[in-house]
């Protein structure tokens, strides 16, 4: 498919025909405040009144659009799962493997009865580590049931040779979402702190301590966990794809850290390599001396808590209990989700695959997946415009985004291939045991792609989930069928809507090629320069202008945007609405001006662009988001990029003295 894309590009039209115009329908836009200015705060001029009048179901942190659709997706998937699993389904077929997965999950029950049976023999593993080297052989194996605890692992492929997998080793060991929740010290952070530290005791006290040695337990923890904390990299330092890249011999990695016994560790795994990258290698500079620090007895204790906390929900009440008193002060989540809705995301999360052949079958037409891809197309013809158009660049550096923008290959909907599942043994009354053995069918398929060349055809998301990727060391861009729907997608609607939605994503995920850390990738996805000198310095300090802007803008009073962890995004957010637009007006609605619903064509485009981003969350959640998540919030990605974008001052008529007008010549353009 990939070799092929940039013919197909090069013969498609970018308008539709009038037969299909006459067929799509009229979206009515609702919610516009028209009491207030445009221009004054867009996001709450399209979504104000919603927003106002929507309640957050208690059972979640946020509500609308982006990632909190993935709630009612997993109602959808919820429903193909109770069906299934009450059904005789044919022998070895996927509907039976998943239908049994998930009935297991739902026998609430059995799993009652069990207590925290399923994970005695893990603790009595733990109990049996007598020095460093057990302590290392137990973490080993259990990196290969999905539980990296102080080692994280994992098969990809090499950044400066994409075509092949390298092993990799990540930073890793910590209870808390980031290292700085150790270190900060404001009230709504030590809340966290508090809250964490009462989960790890609650924990321990279910597995048979008393009160007083469970508090102590959790403070051990909590120490051993600020200590691996004090070697990690903060978000920021973690963009730095370049310093990420620190592919060593094993041989010298056996020298550089004695207490870790690489060769031992390694083929615990079953990974045989030469080398190996190691991301952030001060951290396991620092794990190699804490492991003779730390007592043995301490790293029991944490490693107890590890377990604990990596299977609390999956085993009885008092442990499903424990997690969510930790979640609900982390997310502001009112209420526990309901059993359906929980084994909905399990089931997602490790059949994924299985479970999205059937939803597809479901939810997503072939119509859909091809209409997609000539908005794709469409956006990339202009995306190579821009190029053109570009002032700042020169011509030997435009040819070379040019080949790379028209080397990216595109995933629509679902994969070509499903993945196999037939390693993964599934029984409807032992859920525990399901889970273990895919996870442990999930290590081996990454394992078995060591030293190989890359599969350019997987996915790395399911097809029902609500987002969108780029992958820069397989140039691609990704869009599962879970975000071709309203208000993202409308197979059935106006070009407005589809270029202001899903053709701003679109444009988004193109924009990752060419953002902060892509624009370090060339054409075939290797970390290898394309620039010139000079060239390179102006983009730069265009991605500066984007980090200074976002840093003044807050949230919840005075929490400021982290303008340098979410320069990635906002980069895109800010190139994907101009050439979504500049693609849109390669229509036909595009290029005229006949209002629908009252509204001209442009102000339908930038009203969806507010519409996708309709979202409202808790305060917590949105602390969490502030200060983990590389985007910016919901009201930023609509009124940051549009402050930018000149075609929306003349649809809403924007004036100087308007809060979101900048002067023209301050407007940031990148691509």
């Amino acid at each position: 498919m990939k070799k092929t894309l940039a013919l197909v590009i090069a013969i498609l039209t970018i308008t539709a025909c009038s037969k299909k115009n006459q067929e799509r329908k009229i979206v009515v836009i609702t919610g516009i405040d028209s009491t207030l200015r445009p221009g004054n705060d867009f996001f709450k001029y399209v979504n104000g009144k919603w927003y106002d009048s929507v309640a957050i179901p208690a059972s979640q942190s946020g509500v609308g659009a982006y990632m909190f659709m993935n709630f009612p997706q997993r109602m959808r998937l919820q429903g193909i799962l109770d069906s299934i699993s009450k059904r005789k389904n044919p022998s070895g077929s996927v509907a039976e493997k998943v239908g049994d997965f998930y009935a297991s999950g739902m026998d609430t029950l059995t799993i009652e009865k069990r207590g925290f049976t399923p994970i005695k023999p893990l603790l009595s593993k733990i109990d049996a580590i007598i020095d460093v080297p057990s302590l290392m052989n137990f973490v080993g194996t259990q990196v290969k049931l999905d539980n990296s605890s102080i080692i994280g692992f994992g098969v990809s492929s090499d950044e400066k040779n994409s075509s092949m997998n390298i092993a990799q080793l990540y930073q890793t060991g910590l209870g808390l979402p980031d290292r700085d929740y150790y270190f900060k010290s404001d009230a709504s952070t030590k809340t966290i702190q508090q809250a964490y530290k009462k989960y790890l005791s609650t924990l321990f006290e279910q597995t048979g301590s008393n009160v007083q040695e469970a508090k102590k337990n959790a403070n051990v923890v909590f120490d051993i966990d600020k200590q691996l904390a004090a070697a990690h990299k903060t978000k920021v330092e973690l963009r730095d794809v370049q310093a990420n890249y620190n592919k060593i011999a094993v041989s010298d990695l056996i020298k550089r850290h004695g207490n870790i016994d690489w060769e031992a560790f390694l083929n615990n795994l079953g990974a045989k390599t030469d080398s190996i990258n190691v991301g952030q290698p001060q951290y396991y500079d620092a794990l190699d001396k804490l492991l003779k620090k730390i007592p043995v007895a301490d790293w029991k204790i944490y490693l107890k808590a590890n377990s604990l906390e990596r299977y609390a929900n999956d085993l009885s009440k008092p442990f499903v209990d424990a997690s969510f008193e930790y979640t609900k002060v982390l997310s502001g989540q009112g209420v526990q989700k309901t059993r359906g809705e929980i084994m909905a995301n399990v089931v997602d999360g490790y059949l994924g695959e299985a479970l999205g052949e059937l939803y597809v079958k479901k939810y997503f037409s072939r119509e859909a997946k091809k209409r997609m891809l000539t908005l794709v197309n469409n956006v990339q013809k202009a995306y190579a415009k821009r190029i053109d158009n570009l002032e700042w660049m020169s011509p030997v550096t435009k040819q070379k985004a040019k080949e790379k923008l028209f080397a990216i290959t595109k995933k629509i909907g679902y994969p070509d291939k499903w993945r196999d599942y037939s390693t993964v043994t599934v029984a409807r009354d032992t859920y525990f045991e399901n889970m273990v053995s895919a996870a442990t069918a999930a290590y081996q398929f990454q394992l078995q792609k060591l030293g190989k060349r890359v599969d350019k055809s997987e996915w790395y998301t399911t097809t029902p989930t609500v987002t969108a990727y780029n992958n820069p060391t397989a140039n691609e861009i990704v869009f599962p069928a879970g975000i071709l729907q309203a208000p993202y997608f409308d197979n059935n609607a106006d070009d407005a809507l589809n270029y202001g939605g899903i053709g701003m994503v679109i444009g988004h995920e193109i924009t990752h090629t060419f953002d902060d850390q892509g624009a370090q990738y060339d054409k075939n996805g290797n970390l290898k320069n394309w620039w010139t000198k000079e060239d390179y310095a102006q983009f730069k300090a265009r991605i500066q202008q984007v980090t200074d802007l976002y840093s003044q803008f807050t949230v919840l009073g005075d929490l400021h945007i982290n303008g340098a962890l979410t320069v990635g995004e906002n980069t895109a957010d800010i190139a994907g609405i101009a050439v979504a637009y500049d693609a849109f007006k390669m229509t036909d609605e595009g290029k005229g001006n006949k209002k629908i619903d009252g509204f001209t064509p442009d102000q339908r485009f930038f009203i969806s662009i507010a519409k996708i981003w309709k979202v409202k969350m808790k305060d917590e959640f949105l602390r969490l988001w502030i200060n983990n998540n590389p985007h910016s919030p919901p009201n930023w990605r609509v009124n940051g990029p549009l402050m930018n974008t000149t075609p929306f001052y003349n649809a809403f008529n924007l004036q100087e003295g308007d809060k979101m007008f900048l002067p023209k010549e301050d407007r940031i353009t990148i691509w």
